[in-house]
């Protein structure tokens, strides 16, 4: 009896507190950060055991290691809330219009998701940060930072949730783009994995990271009508963030089909 006692308190307590509407972006946000260390714990101690190269590299190198496969496990679990909240969800249809404007739609679900994200890209961040230019140079404190900013924007305030969520999907390059930097750590560069990773990461890139982008600029532009009656800070980073992201986008694709391209020669 005191078991189920002490156990139905608890669930009263998570249920009343932490998962609380006033509270759930706080508690997220939160659990985000802490996921965060436990992967990354998580996957040091994987590596140390089953990965043979792994002892081999310099400490900084096996810091990366271990910070991409943060990374890696927040762009599954993102891709997979975006995917969902974008295409399958009725939350940010047009039909919930009639009893609110969809830019204002949100739910506990979707805030959830939000605040892992934001607490995902504070740690990081403050890797980078603290270990500066190792884990990526002022490019990287200028994404981080801007996303960051956007997703707890939206997070707190609840608009926008799904044009958030629409350059979240972006996300999905994110574990391709870090087993091309594992594959190359472990001296894989002229592997068929490699040449086949980097067509892959061409193909999502341009996908996710190109044609989604003009396809939200699109949406904003036929739900303009709703986007003007947002707060001013929410209705510029509507435009301001997605704009900045794709200019970065499109230089990093060059980068990519130049990489894909000395690939592709060397084969021949």
């Amino acid at each position: 009896m005191d078991v189920t006692s002490y156990q139905n308190q608890a669930e009263g307590f998570v249920k009343r507190y932490l998962l609380a509407d006033p509270c759930l972006p706080y508690t997220s946000l939160l659990a985000g950060i802490f996921l965060c260390k436990m992967v990354y714990d998580i996957t040091e101690s994987f590596s140390s055991i089953h990965i043979k190269s792994y002892s081999a590299l310099t400490k900084m190198k096996r810091i990366e290691w271990n910070n991409r496969g943060i990374s890696t496990v927040h762009a599954i679990f993102i891709s997979f809330m975006a995917l969902y909240f974008v295409f399958f969800s009725d939350l940010f249809s047009d039909q919930t219009s009639l009893q609110g404007l969809m830019v204002f739609s949100s739910s506990p679900i979707s805030n959830f998701g939000l605040g892992v994200s934001v607490g995902y890209f504070v740690a990081d961040l403050g890797m980078i940060i603290w270990l500066y230019p190792s884990l990526g140079g002022l490019e990287y404190i200028f994404h981080h930072s801007l996303s960051g900013v956007a997703v707890a924007y939206s997070l707190f305030s609840g608009e926008a949730q799904l044009y958030t969520y629409m350059v979240l999907i972006s996300e999905v390059t994110t574990p391709s783009i870090n087993l091309r930097w594992y594959l190359d750590t472990a001296g894989l560069k002229r592997s068929k994995a490699y040449l086949i990773n980097g067509v892959a990461i061409f193909l999502a890139w341009m996908t996710a990271r190109i044609l989604l982008f003009i396809y939200m600029f699109y949406h904003v532009y036929i739900h303009y009508d709703q986007v003007v009656e947002m707060h001013t800070f929410g209705y510029l980073l509507v435009f301001v963030v997605p704009i900045a992201l794709s200019v970065m986008n499109l230089m990093w694709f060059g980068k990519i089909v130049k990489g894909l391209k000395k690939t592709l020669e060397k084969r021949q």
